[in-house]
């Protein structure tokens, strides 16, 4: 985790892309590189810029599978657990069953009591005393079958809890194979994001970042003009939210600058379903840890209805989810190396939006208030009219 940490450092440190802000990099560039800066031509630029986006959404779909079987590991460690404790009883209960089996051995073999006392009870005088020997030898015997049962129930039970605990451990092993791998694999493709951005001059950042905006404030406009987010963006304008979605959503601008971090749900740092799991938690709602579940899990929504609060799930696979700020913005955690801001809701391929809290009753338009953004928040004055000039952009 140390090395991801370092990775997503160095990818801020050399461009500011991900903050939108253009920063030289000659300091981290060897000389040769500074000496012929990578110059590609506009169709270049473009095939880069969609070649960057293509590796950190790779990166953040292997962190949300890794998100995910952390959690089933999480369970699937206390299966292992409570599959132990099942063996430790079961072998407990065995050792018993044995040593009665063993004390039932050891009577018959010194002297067979109960067919000595079968044959005091027909060679006795006293009529009572042969019938209550022979309930007495019954009772024996009954006993003597119940502690061979127990044994055998206990071996046998015994046998399940192995196989049961193996079986669990074996799980957990898997899950931890796969968790390396899929940290190995978000790693991998941060590292491909660092060679392409290690020799760019500024130049040829400026204008990944200009282009990189101007693709943004054209998808935002094509959703503002198919209608999808209401006629004119209206419904998206002046929906109102639960009470729970204002704290979820208050809770989000909060965190407004804090870095995207690989698996991080706060308070320091996030990542994109750390953030909306996060949110929805403080407003006393649990949702899904990961853009999957919560887009699988929670009530879909049309997002010509979308209110305040609502979760925005991005690309074909559901690998980006941010929280609905209001009119056409959203809170997210970008990307390994940017940091928690305000974005138009068009900022990545949109794939649709769910409600944690789809019951709730929505306040009325004066009693909510939309809380402040701070001056970082990138929004500028973005809301799909195209005449943005802010710093935010989907990169």
């Amino acid at each position: 985790m140390s090395r991801l940490r370092s990775a997503c450092a160095t990818v801020a440190a050399t461009v500011a892309i991900t903050a939108l802000t253009v920063v030289p990099t000659s300091a981290a560039t060897p000389p040769a590189a500074r000496a012929k800066p990578a110059a590609p031509e506009p169709g270049g630029v473009a095939a880069l810029l969609t070649q960057l986006k293509s590796l950190y959404q790779q990166a953040e779909a292997a962190d949300e599978a890794y998100n995910a079987t952390a959690q089933a590991l999480t369970k699937q460690r206390a299966v292992a657990d409570k599959a132990g404790s099942g063996l430790d009883r079961a072998r407990a209960a065995l050792d018993h069953s044995r040593s009665a089996a063993g004390a039932l051995a050891r009577a018959q073999y010194r002297g067979t009591p109960e067919l000595s006392g079968y044959l005091q009870m027909l060679l006795g005088d006293d009529p009572e005393r042969a019938v209550e020997q022979q309930h007495m030898l019954a009772r024996a015997a009954r006993g003597n079958v119940a502690t061979r049962a127990r044994l055998v129930a206990s071996m046998r039970h015994a046998d399940t809890a192995v196989v049961a605990t193996r079986t669990a451990l074996a799980k957990q092993q898997q899950l931890a194979a796969r968790k390396k791998q899929q940290r190995d694999t978000a790693e991998a493709k941060l590292r491909q994001v660092e060679a392409l951005l290690a020799g760019l001059s500024p130049d040829v950042l400026g204008r990944l970042a200009a282009l990189d905006r101007s693709g943004t404030d054209k998808a935002q406009q094509d959703l503002v003009n198919s209608g999808a987010l209401g006629p004119q963006g209206e419904a998206a304008k002046t929906a109102t939210p639960t009470a729970a979605g204002a704290a979820a959503l208050r809770y989000a601008v909060a965190q407004i600058g804090k870095p995207y971090e690989w698996g991080a749900t706060g308070p320091a740092a996030f990542d994109c379903s750390g953030l909306t799991s996060q949110a929805w938690a403080h407003a006393g709602v649990h949702v899904p840890r990961t853009s999957q579940q919560q887009w699988h899990d929670l009530p879909r929504v049309p997002l010509d209805r979308l209110r305040p609060g609502d979760l925005v799930v991005y690309f074909p696979k559901a690998t980006h989810v941010a929280v609905y700020l209001g009119d056409g913005k959203v809170v997210q955690a970008p990307r390994p190396g940017g940091r928690v801001k305000v974005s138009p809701i068009a900022a990545n391929p949109l794939l649709g939006a769910v409600r944690p809290d789809a019951s709730g009753t929505v306040l009325s338009p004066a009693a909510y208030r939309p809380p402040r953004l701070p001056a970082v928040a990138g929004t500028g004055a973005r809301t799909g009219s195209g005449t943005g000039t802010g710093p935010d952009a989907g990169l």
